[in-house]
């Protein structure tokens, strides 16, 4: 029997809508703080990595890292989240990414189900500062999460609350790690971005707004069977 998309899952960061710039001017303020100098190239290397991570690598450029506590760390981390949540506040509908509105349209009129597949504890709130809540049927709770992209689980973890078999999902993604895990969950990849970074999905377009549900669709009945 053909496999039919009931489900098709969006990464939120880079696909919906970009807050890169967000993280970038929180942990550059972070960064000044402690002394330590952080340019928007360093910034490239953070992108779909956790909070912790991405601190221990801002600390590496400076002196003091190996010197902090877990507890300080901690602390540093909620203190750019706090930055961060504070400049997120400025999001509107107009930070949506080109076509993603009319993806979703069409998305929710063919009766596809509807998911959000994001590592950010702050996704939801900012689904609501896009204005985009109600397109969603199910929103991964990142804090059920425990492991991250390019493990699957934030991919099954939106198929397995909606009951939907993985291999009638499709997931959209922008970073290489986050099509490793739709992969992995062996479901339909669609990628938006260079081809040198993210050649190995199913299907890929260069902008937000080359994502056409019809060629989504199409694409992915075409898929070479397994």
């Amino acid at each position: 029997m053909a496999h039919a998309p009931q489900l098709i899952i969006y990464d939120l960061d880079g696909v919906i809508t970009d807050t890169a710039e967000f993280h970038f001017l929180a942990w550059k303020k972070l960064a000044e703080e402690l002394g330590i100098t952080f340019d928007r190239q360093f910034n490239e290397q953070l992108k779909g990595i956790s909070r912790m991570d991405s601190l221990d690598r801002i600390l590496a450029l400076g002196e003091s890292a190996a010197s902090l506590s877990a507890e300080e760390k901690l602390e540093l981390a909620t203190r750019k989240n706090g930055y961060y949540l504070e400049l997120i506040e400025e999001i509107n509908p107009g930070h949506i990414l080109p076509g993603i509105e009319a993806l979703l349209d069409d998305n929710k009129q063919a009766g596809i189900k509807i998911a959000l597949g994001s590592a950010s504890k702050n996704a939801p709130h900012i689904l609501d500062k896009l204005e985009l809540s109600d397109y969603f049927d199910y929103i991964v709770d990142a804090a059920q999460v425990t492991k991250g992209k390019p493990d699957p689980e934030t991919f099954t973890n939106a198929a397995d609350a909606l009951g939907i078999a993985y291999e009638n999902c499709i997931g959209i993604e922008d970073a290489a790690a986050g099509v490793d895990a739709i992969n992995s969950a062996g479901m339909f990849s669609v990628a938006v971005g260079e081809q040198a970074h993210l050649g190995h999905a199913h299907y890929r377009v260069d902008h937000t707004q080359d994502l056409v549900f019809q060629d989504i669709i199409e694409r992915f009945h075409n898929q070479p069977k397994a």
